[in-house]
């Protein structure tokens, strides 16, 4: 977390313009702690912050800015220092701010860019959306296997400014091919004068650049390394993904999956810095298709009215039927929508889960079953409580299993239709489970009371 008072020192000094003792202040502060009092300040001052900061921490600090205020940060630059800032980016995080731009203002500022630079960010760009191609820096250390510790020893010293980190070498043969990833502590190690396959073992981890992000992260968690390598088909080496980028894309993925479950498109911004029109926008399309859905929940009450009318009771325990489904379908929609994203089940795993789930179900149905059934035979008095208990209890029983049964299967049915399993949002599972709720209770009730 940021240091909040440091943040709030440093705004001050820049409210009360005293400039010397706030340039101290900045050499003392991490690049993300300056980022987060740039949020709270206007827009000359976050200006006159980055102005008065060297070259290499603005170019850190801005990439560490959220999309909205980076944005509006380098609108307010002049078009030497906007050139400057992003050709001092490293490319991932320039990637990063580039891919969020609307097609028109992509363009002004690919124009700002050097012909190698411009050339690196279209070959990022290029990649598909959530890739890890479009993730990865291109900079990294590679080495020969028949170079000497010496000879590689020198190229990493000479190379190290290029490397985003060198904390693994990677080792690749004259067609760029990678052959394996050699700690730099090996390095030192090893005796000046041995080739470099002697330090390999050729145990190593890649990811094709085309592969979604996700899958980088349950490599580097799985595996618990800082580097990752990232692939072309052929095994051709393009570049590296590391943890600090790896932890922000987690970050962003789970809550992208909470925007989701809640019944909400993905925000990519911040909420504090979004508008009240774009938030409307965002959650607007899910509400309306819940109302069709819960107009059907009142058609469905509207077949059963006979059996309403002869029993009102039934009416009583009605927004406890519905209330189990959904919710049963909702935890279990959950659970099987996390574990999809963390890797800990797979698609093939369905008919393990689903009987898990049903056994899970069972219980759960049966003991809500007799909680409400005893509340049955409590309200349906001396004439009726053997019959409206057996109602509700099998009620419950049955739309408690059912809503699980949606919920656990659901997102495997959206992931095999290569749609996003967190599409399975609670708002939806809930009101489906409601329907079906709905039908399940009053057509048991019409059963056994008509019998």
């Amino acid at each position: 977390m940021a240091e909040k008072g440091a943040i709030i020192e440093l705004v001050a000094l820049i409210r009360l313009e005293r400039a010397e003792e706030m340039a101290e202040k900045l050499e003392e502060m991490a690049v993300q702690d300056i980022a987060d009092a740039m949020g709270e300040l206007e827009a000359e001052e976050r200006i006159a912050v980055l102005r008065t900061l060297p070259p290499e921490r603005r170019t850190d600090t801005f990439s560490y800015l959220t999309p909205g205020l980076q944005r509006e940060v380098i609108d307010s630059l002049e078009q030497n220092e906007a050139r400057r800032l992003l050709r001092e980016m490293v490319p991932d995080d320039r990637t990063a701010f580039l891919e969020n731009l609307e097609p028109e203002d992509l363009e002004n500022f690919l124009k700002l860019l050097s012909p190698d630079d411009l050339k690196q960010s279209l070959k990022l760009l290029g990649y598909p959306e959530e890739s890890i191609g479009r993730l990865m820096t291109p900079r990294f250390v590679a080495v020969r296997p028949t170079w000497t510790v010496a000879r590689a020893l020198d190229h990493i010293r000479h190379e190290a400014h290029r490397g985003e980190t060198i904390n693994f070498v990677f080792v690749t043969d004259a067609r760029g091919h990678l052959l394996d990833a050699v700690k730099l502590k090996d390095f030192i190690l090893a005796r000046q004068d041995a080739k470099v396959e002697t330090l390999m073992d050729e145990e190593y981890y890649s990811v094709h650049a085309a592969a979604d992000r996700e899958e980088a992260v349950q490599v580097i968690q799985r595996y618990d390394i800082n580097t990752l390598a990232v692939t072309d088909k052929n095994g051709v080496m393009l570049g590296i993904v590391t943890v600090d980028d790896i932890m922000d894309v987690a970050e962003q993925e789970t809550t992208e999956d909470f925007h989701k479950l809640g019944g909400t498109g993905s925000l990519n911004v911040s909420l504090r810095e979004a508008s009240a029109g774009f938030l409307y926008r965002k959650r607007i399309g899910w509400l309306l298709i819940l109302v069709l859905v819960n107009l059907v929940s009142g058609l469905s009450i509207a077949l059963f009215e006979p059996a309403i009318e002869a029993v009102i009771a039934l009416v009583f325990f009605l927004p406890l039927i519905i209330a189990g489904s959904g919710n049963a379908g909702s935890q279990s929609a959950t659970l099987m929508v996390r574990a999809l994203a963390t890797g800990d089940v797979e698609a093939k795993d369905w008919l393990k889960m689903w009987g898990k789930e049903f056994a899970v179900a069972l219980g759960l149905g049966l003991t809500m079953g007799v909680a409400v059934a005893a509340v049955g035979a409590w309200r349906g008095g001396p004439e009726l409580g053997l019959e409206l208990a057996l109602v509700v209890g099998l009620a419950m029983l049955a739309v408690v299993i059912m809503g699980a049964m949606i919920g656990v299967l659901l997102p495997f049915i959206l992931q095999r239709l290569n749609m996003d399993p967190a599409t399975a949002s609670t708002p939806l599972i809930t009101s489906v489970a409601d329907v079906l709720g709905i039908l399940v209770y009053f057509s048991i009730a019409s059963a056994i009371l008509s019998f």
